[in-house]
């Protein structure tokens, strides 16, 4: 077992074990569960970070289960986006939500039937640093690319007045962006805001910047076997039980039906301050309060 896993075995009652793929063959809501309390550990362009999973959503496929599942991105069957949710239990389903964000599915399920658990959100227990700098680089970078365009911008105007002998035009307000400045010299500076220890991994878009994994590149890593992968390797750790504390609920901000309390199937610790704020989707509330 890995230094950064061990730190995380300090907290009471974590007996982690390495996962196996017997231990995700069932169905994705009865799977799900288990996940809370383990560890997905991640080593990606040389740093380590290790998450304990805090918040799941189960999402079964085209025949997977007796109730079909609206939600699912394999609800209509087999496409080359979700293709992997139809692999071996234990390969991580990596998908770009909204075009910006690379969310982590474990891929669960019997053979042959299309299943996986979002990892919704967790606490980062290893490798905080290099969890913070990739969550501060991701949010910095549009505010530091509009600093830059503003300096740039301004520059070039005061250099063209210059040449014509008229006075410089007035400086412009910098364009609002909490965490950019331009200095003095006209260089684009970044004052990351600092990030809450529990907001590394709060949020499906942002575990995934956390652990640095990344779509399309990591789509389909092993995180039984920790194969490597286009510079990364994987490896998930599980308790031999389920955390007492665990409830169920609605999955977040899942359209229609399937983001009500017929689907229940978001498991989360109960309590943690890891884990995300529950929002409906879109039609979900109306549905919902139609059938109360």
């Amino acid at each position: 077992m890995s230094d950064a896993v061990s730190v995380a075995r300090g907290a009471p009652g974590s007996e982690l074990r390495p996962a196996t793929r017997a231990d995700l063959a069932g169905l994705p809501v009865d799977v799900a569960p288990r996940l809370l309390g383990g560890i997905l550990e991640v080593t990606a362009d040389g740093d380590t970070v290790a998450v304990r999973l805090t918040e799941v959503e189960a999402y079964h496929g085209q025949g997977t289960g007796p109730v079909p599942d609206p939600g699912s991105h394999a609800r209509m069957g087999r496409t080359a986006r979700n293709s992997t949710m139809w692999g071996e239990p234990g390969h991580l389903y990596v998908y770009l939500s909204h075009g910006i964000h690379s969310c982590v599915n474990v891929v669960c399920g019997p053979a042959g039937t299309p299943g996986g658990i979002l990892l919704r959100a967790g606490e980062v227990v290893s490798g905080a640093d290099a969890a913070t700098r990739r969550r501060t680089a991701v949010r910095a970078a549009p505010a530091q690319g509009a600093a830059a365009q503003d300096a740039a911008t301004q520059g070039a105007a005061a250099r063209g007045a210059a040449a014509r002998g008229a006075a410089a035009p007035p400086r412009t307000p910098e364009r609002a962006a909490p965490s950019a400045a331009v200095s003095s010299s006209g260089e684009a500076t970044v004052r990351a805001r600092t990030l809450a220890h529990r907001d590394l991994a709060r949020g499906p878009g942002r575990l995934g910047q956390a652990v640095g994994l990344r779509h399309l590149q990591h789509d389909g890593i092993d995180a039984i076997t920790a194969e490597p992968r286009a510079g990364a390797c994987a490896r998930l750790f599980l308790l031999d039980r389920v955390l007492p504390a665990t409830v169920s609920g609605p999955r977040v901000g899942v359209a229609g039906l399937a983001g009500t309390a017929s689907f229940p199937w978001r498991f989360w610790i109960d309590g943690d301050p890891t884990v995300s704020a529950f929002r409906w989707g879109r039609g979900a509330r109306d549905v919902h309060a139609s059938s109360v």
